[in-house]
């Protein structure tokens, strides 16, 4: 069949890299990809928000399965192009998107569902988020609701810094429009762990949970990024927390939806703070994790094509039931051992950067080292930087020591001015293994 991945960054590398070893697949296209995936997929001249475009090359050249990465497309209605029941895309409708794109929608839904979740305010005029501020008398967290490229949340050290965040979000409009309307919540304290879940409108399958390390430096250090790292599974997560999340937060998500007209189909993102009180959802994203997904597929040890297609034609459920898996039963589905994933960044990340430096040394991926390229691209014959991260090593191993040691002498190798990583990922497991 055909597939085409939607998007540019590491993310769409890493699925390229997955979708190319399903024997369904006979061809592969990515708009509009990197300098990475043009050597696994045939790139395809589409910008990703480009949500008419996408659906029309689909259908007019035959594609099966379109796989969407970034939330835009998403939120933008291109699953909702797909109708004829013979195209299919994994990845939510518009309406149901709104679980990432709207923190507001979000919130709202978990209260709604009973999820747990931080107490919260949602707010448009600066004053009024004060005066919550200045009731609440307890360190918070001020996000933008609307899509910030994952850099809208500042947690906030006092009250002024909190009332600080509100009148640049809401006044300076720091995010833009992301930030006109904004959520003030409680700042939860704990791990923080990634759990992503296929689904189909009704029934969910896990994989190998993650931690990713948001903040640019080491120690969980400066502002929040993108993600500088990741590694998976963490030991953060056990099997009765994993059962809590699915009951607790996975379920009552795709009832509600499911109950509000808007079935929940695709990848489901649950951000989980692990409180003394038991796991709290900080946020759901309608996509795959970047850079979750770096470290999260080179674990995966069946077809992912065979899981998108069923959550896509909504019969997931009964993939499962055939096979007899559980929603919860990740290990099956999950190599043994531990991944572990580097990202390289660009001098000057999450702020301004410059571009257009040469790359040299990348090594070549084998089964213990996988390069996923990102803000990359081709330029008169050489791999130059296009991005503020450029790319994500990722090390296999039978410890998390080991996967860590392999990803890091990646690292080592690959070369480029202004050339930033954190030398600290997977910090807190290892501090506990210890």
């Amino acid at each position: 069949m055909k597939v085409l991945i939607v998007g540019s960054g590491g993310r769409e590398h890493a699925l390229a890299w997955k979708l190319r070893k399903s024997p369904h697949v006979n061809w592969l296209g990515c708009a509009p990809g990197n300098g990475g995936t043009a050597e696994l997929a045939e790139p395809v001249d589409l910008a990703d928000g480009d949500v008419e475009g996408i659906a029309r090359y689909a259908h007019d050249n035959d594609v099966a399965l379109t796989v969407v990465g970034p939330v835009v497309p998403l939120s933008k209605g291109l699953a909702d192009l797909y109708t004829d029941g013979k195209h299919f895309v994994f990845g939510p409708s518009g309406a149901a998107a709104r679980i990432e794109s709207s923190k507001s929608f979000a919130k709202k839904l978990m209260t709604a569902a009973n999820i747990p979740t931080a107490r919260y305010g949602v707010f448009t005029d600066p004053g009024k988020a004060k005066a919550w501020i200045d009731g609440f008398g307890k360190p918070v967290v001020v996000k933008a609701s609307g899509l910030a490229a994952g850099k809208g949340v500042i947690v906030c050290g006092n009250v002024q810094e909190a009332k600080y965040s509100v009148d640049a979000m809401i006044g300076e409009k720091t995010f833009g429009d992301a930030g006109s309307e904004i959520v003030v919540e409680e700042r939860l304290q704990g791990p923080e762990v990634s759990l992503l879940a296929i689904c189909d409108g009704e029934s969910y399958l896990m994989l190998s949970p993650s931690q990713d390390h948001k903040r640019i430096g080491e120690g969980d250090t400066g502002p929040n990024t993108g993600g500088m790292g990741a590694y998976s599974p963490t030991p953060m997560i056990d099997e009765e927390i994993i059962a809590v999340a699915g009951k607790d937060v996975i379920e009552p998500v795709l009832k509600t939806m499911k109950e509000n007209g808007t079935p929940y189909r695709g990848v489901l993102y649950a951000g989980l703070m692990l409180t003394s009180d038991g796991p709290k959802v900080l946020e759901f994203n309608c996509r795959f994790g970047d850079p979750e997904t770096q470290a999260v597929l080179p674990m995966l040890r069946v077809d992912l094509v065979d899981l998108m297609l069923a959550a896509s034609m909504g019969k997931l459920g009964e993939l499962m039931n055939h096979i007899g898996l559980q929603p919860t039963d990740w290990q099956r589905i999950t190599r043994k051992g531990y991944a572990a994933t580097v990202v390289l960044a660009s001098k000057g990340y999450p702020g301004s950067y410059d571009k257009g430096f040469t790359i040299t040394g990348v090594p070549g991926s084998t089964d213990d080292l996988m390069v996923f390229h990102a803000g990359t691209k081709h330029d008169s014959g050489e791999l130059i930087t296009s991005g503020g991260r450029v790319m994500a090593v990722t090390g296999v191993g039978g410890t998390l020591q080991m996967a860590l040691e392999t990803a890091y002498a990646g690292c080592d190798q690959i070369q480029f001015e202004g050339k930033t990583l954190r030398r600290d990922i997977g910090w807190r497991a290892l501090e506990n293994e210890g």
